[in-house]
């Protein structure tokens, strides 16, 4: 990885810790609160790229598991990776990953504006909410001792959320590529 790589890294994991600012929203028949963190794992995804999006991501959980309190709501420590929310946490780095992929391979710089505006929310859908709630819905059915479906009908409730940082997502993907791309080059 070169120092350009890390850069970035550090720079996105520091975007998504900034999101963690922003208050989250407690519900009370979901433990999981409604954060703004989902769109910084997007925004990752989408510029870095796989492996410097999940890199990134990765570089948050590491600050969390050494108690630092960079989650939504000044939440941190080890413990947090035992909460309702630990499976959110832990499909972020394969929610990165797979929004960096689907874009690297979806989203040229010589396609058309409406091509590389589909392709990044397509990535964003797909790698941000689809594989995130792939790993969290079934860790929170578990951890609340409720039924899958159950669990995965009260979590529709963070879908439009999410649409719309998918949304944003696609958007400061497109003006990234178009004024200083950073995805990886393919070969």
């Amino acid at each position: 990885m070169s120092t350009r790589d890390i850069v970035l890294v550090a720079l996105f994991a520091a975007i998504i810790v900034v999101l963690g600012l922003l208050p989250p929203i407690t519900l009370g028949f979901i433990p999981v609160p409604i954060t703004a963190q989902t769109l910084g794992v997007m925004l990752a995804g989408c510029i870095l790229g796989a492996k410097r999006g999940a890199a990134a991501v990765l570089l948050v959980l590491l600050l969390v598991a050494i108690g630092l309190p960079v989650l939504s709501g000044g939440r941190g420590g080890l413990a947090v990776f035992a909460g309702p929310g630990a499976g959110y946490l832990v499909g972020f780095v394969p929610g990165a990953y797979v929004c960096g992929l689907i874009t690297e391979r979806l989203v040229r710089e010589d396609q058309a504006e409406l091509s590389q505006f589909l392709s990044f929310l397509v990535a964003a859908v797909v790698g941000g909410i689809a594989v995130v709630y792939l790993f969290g819905i079934p860790w929170l059915a578990y951890m609340s001792g409720k039924a899958f479906f159950e669990t995965t009908a009260a979590s529709l409730v963070f879908l439009p959320g999410d649409l719309i940082k998918a949304f944003v997502a696609m958007l400061a993907g497109r003006a990234v590529l178009a004024g200083y791309p950073l995805l990886p080059q393919r070969a």
